[in-house]
C-alpha cells in the first residue's frame, strides 16, 4: 500500500483499517479552546504604490489572502474523543507507541481514559512542549506549553531507539567540559522547541501547524525504517512529511478540505495517494474510495 492521505470523518475511515497496523500513532486534535483558529496569510504583489521594497528596487504591496479556520470547540470533548482513542488502541503493533498531542485545557480527563483504554502501566511520558511565543498576559501566567502523553501498548516490548536522539546544547557547556559540550546533552521530557516561524519556508498557513523537527524526534526515536505511522488528525500533514523524509509510511485523515489541499500539496515529493474526493491539485493524482 502507498502513502495515504484520506479525506473523511476519521470514525468513519478508522474502522476500515486492519488490527495493528501501525507502530506509530501521533494525533493532534482540536484542543477545545472555544475559539475560532485561524493563522492570516499574506502575499506580496508587484506594484508601483506599494511601500515594501525588493530586490532591483521593485515595489510590492503586502495583501491578505484567505486563510484555513475552524470552530474548536465541543460540548463534551472526551465524549468525542474517546471513541477515536479505542480505535488508536486496537490499530498500534504490540510494540508501538500512541502520542496523543493537547494543552492544559484537556489533557488532564484525557489523561483518566487513556489509562483506562490502555492501563496505567502503559503510560510512559507527558512531554512538555514549551515554545515561548506569542501574547503575554497581565492576569496570569502566560501559558507557552502543550501537553504530549506517551502510551505504549506493551511497557516490555516497545520500540525507543535512543541512539536516533537528536541532541541538544548544554545551558552550562563550562560544567561538562568540551568533548561533552561538543557533542550535546540528550533531551528530556521537557522539549523547547520555537513554533513555525511565520516567515519560515515550512510555514503552509494552516492554523495549529506543528514544526517538522517535533515529528522528526518522535518518529526517529519510537518506529524503524520502513515502519507505518497514522496520524488521523493530520492538518497541514506535518506527521507525513517527517515519517517520509525518514524513510517512513504514512496514513494520513482529515475531514477539512483545506487541509487536504495543502498536505497534497506539501507531500507531492512522495507521491501520496489521496482518497476520498476529487481535488485539483497539482502533481497529485487522486483517487475515489
Amino acid at each position: 500500500m502507498r502513502n495515504r492521505i484520506v479525506f473523511s470523518d476519521n470514525m468513519t475511515y478508522l474502522p476500515t483499517l486492519p488490527d495493528s497496523m501501525f507502530r506509530l500513532i501521533y494525533i493532534d486534535p482540536p484542543f477545545n479552546t472555544g475559539k475560532m483558529q485561524r493563522r492570516d496569510r499574506f502575499k506580496a504583489v508587484a506594484s508601483s504604490e506599494g511601500t515594501r521594497k525588493g530586490f532591483g528596487g521593485k515595489t510590492y504591496q503586502i495583501r491578505k489572502i484567505d486563510s484555513p479556520e475552524y470552530f474548536d470547540k465541543f460540548d463534551d470533548f472526551i465524549s468525542f474523543i474517546e471513541p477515536r482513542l479505542w480505535e488508536a488502541y486496537r490499530l498500534l503493533t504490540e510494540d508501538g507507541s500512541f502520542f496523543l498531542h493537547l494543552d492544559y485545557r484537556e489533557i488532564h480527563y484525557a489523561k483518566v481514559v487513556l489509562d483506562s483504554i490502555f492501563g496505567r502501566e502503559c503510560f510512559m511520558n507527558e512531554i512538555i512542549w514549551a515554545y515561548d511565543y506569542g501574547a503575554r498576559s497581565k492576569k496570569k501566567w502566560p501559558a507557552k506549553h502543550d501537553n504530549i502523553l506517551w502510551y505504549v501498548k506493551d511497557p516490555e516490548k516497545y520500540i525507543f531507539n535512543f541512539d536516533e536522539m537528536d541532541r541538544i546544547p548544554y545551558m552550562a557547556p563550562g560544567l561538562v567540559g568540551a568533548q561533552k559540550a561538543e557533542l550535546g546533552k540528550t533531551p528530556t521530557d521537557v522539549w523547547w522547541m520555537t513554533i513555525v516561524p511565520t516567515n519560515s519556508k515550512e510555514k503552509t498557513g494552516y492554523p495549529t501547524q506543528k514544526p517538522v523537527k517535533l515529528l522528526e524526534r518522535i518518529i526517529r526515536v519510537h518506529t524503524n525504517p520502513g515502519d507505518w505511522v497514522l496520524d488521523f488528525f493530520a492538518g497541514s500533514g506535518t506527521t507525513g512529511e517527517a515519517a517520509a523524509k525518514l524513510g517512513r509510511s504514512f496514513i494520513l485523515v482529515d475531514n477539512n478540505l483545506e487541509a487536504i489541499e495543502i498536505m497534497s500539496k506539501r507531500l507531492s515529493f512522495c507521491e501520496p495517494e489521496v482518497l476520498g474526493i476529487e481535488l485539483n491539485v497539482q502533481l497529485v493524482q487522486p483517487l475515489l474510495i
